[in-house]
């Protein structure tokens, strides 16, 4: 399979309570992490709040500059590219953020919003954008004549379909979606999780799918690596790390997914 991300011990750490008369203290918010992800995988990132994972995907996607490590990017170190160096590789990774009504612009419609990464980076004519949003659009099941319409119009489900359809906007090779269904009810977001499911067979998409909640992350996730303080302390197939954790911490958190079924549980 093609490889399209490898991460080499990478390590974010940030400087805090740094004040006049003090150095502060070092937060080591991503302490030597390594993995790689294959095209059309997901690998299912979990652990609690504060554990580093969101700082990683960031990381990843040069949001933050990494303290030390390496991001290889399709055969390509991109750790110490500026972020002009960096712009034409926007458009091969994306992120899908936790709460939509945060990201989306809720000054601009649907249609400016969808519209947007193709003016940015110069892709097609005015008609032919007009056209390829209308295609998101349907991509992402919302009706056409949502172009018109602004973000406090929808629901929270149908905002991060919107937040999908702009992240697939320039057919990335790497997604990664960041707590982006924790916000949506159950059932909304068994829709979500299908959606992205379908969009990752139609587009061979490489996902990172960050989440604290386990039963999602088995639901989506090829390999799954579990995050506690900075450091992935297991990593293993869904399938090996779910029916055989070796790792105390990951026995804690599957222990703690409710189980749905009553004759099922037990004091």
């Amino acid at each position: 399979m093609e490889e399209v991300l490898r991460i080499e011990n990478l390590k974010q750490h940030f400087i805090s309570g740094k004040r006049l008369f003090s150095k502060g203290y070092t937060v080591k918010a991503v302490n030597g992490v390594s993995f790689s992800l294959n095209r059309g995988e997901t690998l299912g990132l979990v652990g609690e709040s504060g554990c580093g994972k969101s700082t990683l995907g960031r990381t990843i996607l040069k949001l933050f500059e990494p303290t030390e490590g390496a991001i290889i990017f399709e055969g390509k170190d991109i750790t110490s590219l500026n972020s002009k160096e960096m712009r034409p590789l926007r458009k091969e990774m994306q992120i899908v953020f936790q709460d939509p009504m945060e990201s989306l612009n809720q000054r601009h419609t649907i249609g400016m919003i969808l519209e947007e990464p193709f003016i940015i980076h110069g892709v097609g004519s005015a008609k032919e954008r007009k056209d390829w949003v209308l295609e998101l659009l349907d991509k992402v099941g919302l009706p056409r004549t949502s172009v018109n319409r602004y973000p406090h119009e929808f629901s929270g489900g149908q905002r991060q379909r919107i937040g999908i359809a702009r992240a697939i906007a320039l057919k990335p090779k790497l997604l990664i979606c960041d707590e982006s269904v924790s916000a949506l009810d159950v059932s909304v977001q068994a829709q979500i999780i299908n959606l992205l499911l379908k969009l990752q067979t139609e587009m061979n998409l490489a996902i990172i799918f960050i989440s604290h909640d386990l039963s999602v992350v088995k639901q989506v996730s090829d390999n799954v690596a579990v995050m506690y303080f900075g450091e992935i302390v297991e990593y293993g197939s869904a399938l090996e790390v779910y029916n055989n954790p070796q790792n105390d911490y990951t026995k804690k958190l599957l222990s703690a997914i409710p189980i749905t079924h009553p004759s099922q549980r037990n004091k």
